[in-house]
């Protein structure tokens, strides 16, 4: 691989995608020798010295999480079902020496978590909420990562088609990706309180499927009207958020969820959308894209004209928008939002990856390099530093840590 340092990062990542780990081809079960690909990198222009040890061990670290979460993409729900899904997030755990916290089945319904619950509650692996948390001494915040873990969509009774539910097991895309990208942060040294959160559940069909017009009780408190079971992504986030704001204390909240199809029409193949509550933080997710390859697009962020698509003459809100013709990526996005407010003074960032997810009929491991390079300052790694949206020409006064500094020092 031929290129300039700053472009190591993206170009790594980006031969990873090329090289899937997932395959049932009988020819390769036969195939006695694993076959081995060496990458070698050939720096020009300034910095071209020879990579450093420690930039490699990032590169592994980075690709092997790219091909992680691509691989859980890649494989279908009768194998990467929640229990398996969570089997995954045991083994991370156990490499980094966490123990994940995991709330299952009825005790999310008794614990107020409707969303989840009333999502996966008809299939036969029951839903899970699972956390992976990173607690460092000398953080000085707290930032969780929020992943969509729909291991299947059928669409629920509201039922998709023939030819729009193949492709259902990329659903858990966000929830892969947060998984491969926690990995890679851990091992690489992040100096900031990091958890992620998982929201599991295979939206199914069978007589304890939740129905449109039933109501839940989700765990910010507030009540949803079912509309569609089909917009069922915003109902599991919905619960993850609120977790990470009262649970977790977080002051960013980062999700990330294979949420709409009409992302793609809104920002297109290869772009994923983002939809947050700080301008600053906008802006340092298309900067962190173009840096590390899986670019991004803001969405227009406007709660005070799109939020009353959700109106509900018996509950807080319907979980699906009235006129699908009104920014309904924004507003999937500002359903999560609600959950734990408008008004929340913390950090809020939404990742729709429902296209850039895959290529074709191929995972891409996408959301692992751009989490990554966006958290890069909050990373002990140098090359994380480089990809982050400030690089590393800017420093924070010590001893400046008021919210809007922290802010800043990560972005």
């Amino acid at each position: 691989m031929v290129c300039e340092q700053p472009e190591v990062f993206a170009s790594a990542c980006a031969l990873a995608r090329a090289f899937p780990l997932f395959t049932h081809r009988s020819g390769a079960s036969r195939r006695l020798e694993k076959k081995t690909v060496t990458v070698e990198f050939f720096l020009v222009g300034q910095d071209n010295g020879p990579v450093e040890v420690s930039t490699l061990q990032c590169l592994a670290n980075a690709t092997d999480g790219v091909r992680l979460a691509a691989r859980i993409v890649d494989t279908p729900c009768n194998e990467m079902n929640t229990d398996t899904f969570l089997e995954e997030i045991n083994k991370v755990g156990k490499e980094l020496g966490i123990i994940p916290t995991i709330i299952r089945d009825e005790e999310l319904k008794t614990r107020g978590f409707g969303g989840i619950y009333g999502v996966g509650k008809a299939a036969l692996h029951p839903p899970a909420l699972a956390v992976l948390s990173h607690t460092p001494d000398g953080a000085t915040q707290t930032i969780a990562w929020v992943g969509k873990g729909i291991v299947y969509d059928t669409g629920g009774l509201s039922i998709k088609g023939k030819t729009t539910m193949p492709g259902m097991k990329r659903d858990c895309g966000g929830a892969a990706a947060v998984l491969g990208a926690f990995r890679a942060a851990i091992k690489q040294g992040f100096k900031d309180n990091l958890h992620a959160v998982f929201c599991l559940a295979e939206n199914s069909v069978g007589p304890n499927a939740t129905r449109p017009d039933d109501i839940h009780l989700l765990y910010s408190g507030k009540t949803v009207e079912i509309n569609n079971t089909d917009a069922e992504g915003r109902l599991v986030l919905a619960d993850g958020v609120s977790y990470a704001c009262k649970d977790l204390g977080a002051d960013i909240i980062l999700d990330v969820a294979t949420l709409t199809g009409a992302q793609g029409i809104a920002t297109g193949k290869y772009h994923a959308a983002v939809l947050t509550n700080s301008a600053e933080w906008e802006a340092a997710c298309v900067k962190a894209g173009r840096k590390c390859g899986d670019l991004v697009h803001p969405l227009v962020y406007c709660p005070e004209l799109h939020f009353s698509e959700f109106t509900s003459a018996v509950a807080d809100m319907k979980n699906s928008v009235a006129d699908r013709d009104n920014s309904p990526s924004s507003c999937a996005g500002l359903f999560i939002a609600s959950h734990i407010g408008f008004d929340w003074p913390g950090v809020w960032v939404h990742l729709d990856i429902a296209a850039p997810v895959h290529a074709g009929e191929r995972a891409t491991g996408f959301g692992v390099a751009l989490l990554l390079a966006l958290f890069g300052r909050a990373s002990e790694d140098p090359l994380l530093n480089l990809v982050s949206p400030l690089g590393c020409e800017v420093d924070v006064e010590e001893g400046d840590v008021g919210r809007d500094s922290k802010r800043r020092r990560l972005v």
